[in-house]
């Protein structure tokens, strides 16, 4: 059976430019990761703190033996940013995921790329269209049950497209032209002061009752709950998936990339995985219910759940 790969997302959150970049560098020294997508996915105006830091990353994650991958915008609205996507999609080394279909046409044509979980990949004619225009893998959707992955996995498998799924980190449910950060801190969209900056992990919205039930980044809504994926590693291999994506949050994502690979390597059990992963992240609430659970929030551990 082909070895799992492991893929580190991009960075959703905005950090300083200064964490961003050490960030990247301690991932490229020292995560067990095969492929790291880097790039700005959620907002635009986000990009100018760091854009100047990107090419001294990219370069070091490349010396490390990671494949490197250039995400593109999630909701591009703007004349700047077409022209951005623009400039991303013509030609180079590396290999752009897109995370919407209006990248498409700035791709040069015959240029092979990979496919973001939020575009909408939910049947074979979705992933027959994008391999036809090049893709060579798809991160699906993260709310997809069980046998929509398999049966993806081996269209996918037919196709020549590797299929990757969400294993950890806050899903991303929804993104929008409001921002919703700057909007709980009294500001407009365009004069938003970056108070997105303010939560690490995007800010945790609540229902009536006091549950956490949201996380805002921005324009982006998040689930509250963390995706781990540890107890489906087995029915994951079993349904041909190519690839686990990890999410960056704040925690030791280095020690969570080691815990996965341990994982699927034998290493280490999935229900010892989960327990040292309940450790590296104490205030997360973990999910795996679009897998296999009654609801998206649910989790299901090889104990007998929570």
């Amino acid at each position: 059976m082909t070895k799992i790969a492991i893929t580190l997302g991009p960075l959703l959150f905005h950090w300083s430019p200064e964490r961003w970049s050490d960030f990247y560098a301690r991932i490229a020294d020292e995560a067990p990761v095969d492929r790291v997508c880097i790039g700005e996915v959620v907002c635009s105006k986000r990009l100018p703190f760091y854009i100047d830091r990107l090419p001294l990353a990219v370069e070091r994650l490349r010396r490390a033996g990671k494949e490197v991958v250039l995400s593109s915008l999630a909701l591009v609205t703007l004349k700047r940013e077409r022209r951005s996507c623009a400039k991303l999609g013509a030609g180079g080394e590396f290999d752009v995921e897109i995370n919407d279909l209006s990248m498409l046409p700035h791709l040069d044509k015959g240029r092979a790329f990979t496919v973001g979980p939020l575009i909408n990949v939910y049947n074979g004619g979705t992933l027959d269209f994008l391999a036809r225009r090049g893709a060579r893998s798809v991160c699906l959707p993260p709310e997809l049950p069980l046998p929509a992955v398999e049966r993806l996995a081996r269209e996918g498998r037919r196709l020549g497209v590797a299929t990757e799924v969400w294993a950890f980190g806050r899903l991303p449910l929804a993104i929008s032209g409001r921002c919703y950060h700057a909007r709980v801190h009294g500001h407009a969209k365009d004069s938003c002061q970056f108070v997105c900056d303010r939560d690490e992990d995007g800010l945790l919205v609540e229902t009536l009752d006091g549950q956490n039930f949201l996380a805002i980044n921005g324009v982006q809504t998040l689930s509250s709950t963390y995706c781990s994926l540890l107890p489906d590693l087995a029915v994951l291999k079993k349904a041909g998936v190519s690839s686990l994506r990890l999410s960056p949050h704040s925690c030791d994502m280095v020690a969570v990339a080691r815990t996965f690979r341990r994982a699927l390597d034998g290493a280490m059990a999935p229900a010892e995985a989960q327990r040292a992963l309940d450790d590296l992240v104490p205030q997360a609430c973990f999910s795996n219910g679009f897998l296999n659970g009654p609801f998206g929030a649910a989790f299901t551990s090889l104990d007998g759940g929570r």
